[in-house]
């Protein structure tokens, strides 16, 4: 196995349910690792308690993960900066981090999802909030995870993904372990976009399962699903191979098919005729495709992109139409050749 990370504390910045999986996966290879949380009860609570009993309940925490809603004190002497927030709250979050961030530090995005209004990937947002101070080094961690599954030591393996193969290749050394596999990457266009995407399809198959639909529609879903990230992601400069990999096919089948998925459970809920308001305002976390998908569908527009999936999908979160509606539309589109 690969040797212990270096002394500096390993900062991870967001304390919902894979920031929390995050420190406790990669607590034996850091001496020190603080983890920040955005509500200051919660990151008491999680100090005394040794457990996040909102968004990872049952799990404990590690005697070197600290618990900490001080930004400043999180970030102190880091070498490395995990992002883990939602991606609504990526740029001012990394704004607010500015002060206490120095250029020799490494960062790490490991969001998904895309920033509303600009489009951009949220290594993109990283850099260009970072970018007021100093050029970060910024790599992307991205793959079929799920947060309990990470925590609970179940082996997973990942993608770090940085157009400077060094800091990936340093990452993946330090964070690397038992049960916890990191492949280096060098497209971090085609990982985000494949990460952020996916969650959308997602929603999509959590109403095929709502509607009570079988495997054929699903696998059919799930291809197509497929087909069209891909073609965007080429569109930006993604690589076809990298969205057949981890990060890709990885994700996307993990996310349309298992229980644990907040974004499935989301399509689920628009089954049964629960307005969508309704079903965000009960979620303790955030389901990412419900923000993504409008942003998807503008990039898509920006690069004539063709994405029917995504564009039904917008039309239901938006109310436009209904999910038996939009498998309509979907079934009657012109025929094509794959």
């Amino acid at each position: 196995m690969t040797a212990r990370a270096a002394a500096q504390p390993l900062a991870i910045i967001g304390a919902g349910s894979w920031g929390t999986a995050l420190a406790i996966v990669l607590s034996p290879r850091f001496p020190r690792i603080r983890l920040w949380a955005h509500e200051t009860d919660l990151a008491a609570r999680m100090f005394s308690t040794r457990v996040n009993d909102i968004f990872l309940p049952g799990i404990a925490l590690p005697l070197n993960v600290e618990p900490t809603a001080d930004l400043g004190y999180a970030l102190e002497d880091a070498g490395i900066v995990v992002g883990a927030m939602p991606s609504r709250f990526a740029r001012p979050l990394y704004r607010k981090m500015l002060p206490h961030l120095a250029p020799e530090m490494r960062f790490v995005s490991a969001t998904k999802g895309l920033e509303q209004g600009t489009l951009l990937r949220m290594s993109e947002v990283a850099r260009a909030a970072i970018g007021e101070k100093f050029e970060p080094r910024v790599a992307v961690l991205s793959g079929p995870t799920f947060a309990r599954e990470v925590a609970s030591g179940e082996p997973t393996a990942v993608v770090i993904a940085s157009g400077d193969r060094e800091l990936a290749l340093s990452i993946q050394r330090e964070f690397s372990g038992p049960t916890f596999r990191l492949y280096v990457n060098g497209d971090p266009v085609g990982v985000e976009l494949g990460a952020a995407l996916k969650n959308i399809i997602a929603i999509a198959a959590g109403i095929c399962d709502g509607l009570g639909l079988g495997s054929n529609t699903l696998a059919a879903l799930i291809t197509r699903g497929l087909a069209e990230i891909t073609r965007l992601a080429i569109a930006l400069g993604g690589h076809p191979r990298t969205l057949a990999g981890l990060a890709g096919l990885g994700d996307l089948v993990l996310t349309c098919n298992g229980d644990l998925s907040r974004n499935r459970s989301v399509g689920i809920e628009l089954a049964k005729g629960r307005k969508l308001a309704d079903i965000v305002a009960s979620m303790t976390m955030i389901a990412e495709g419900v923000e993504t998908t409008a942003a998807a569908c503008e990039l898509a527009r920006r690069c004539g992109v063709d994405m029917p999936i995504t564009e039904q999908m917008d039309a239901i979160l938006r109310g436009a139409t209904s999910p038996k509606d939009a498998i309509r539309e979907l079934m009657e589109r012109e025929l094509k050749a794959e």
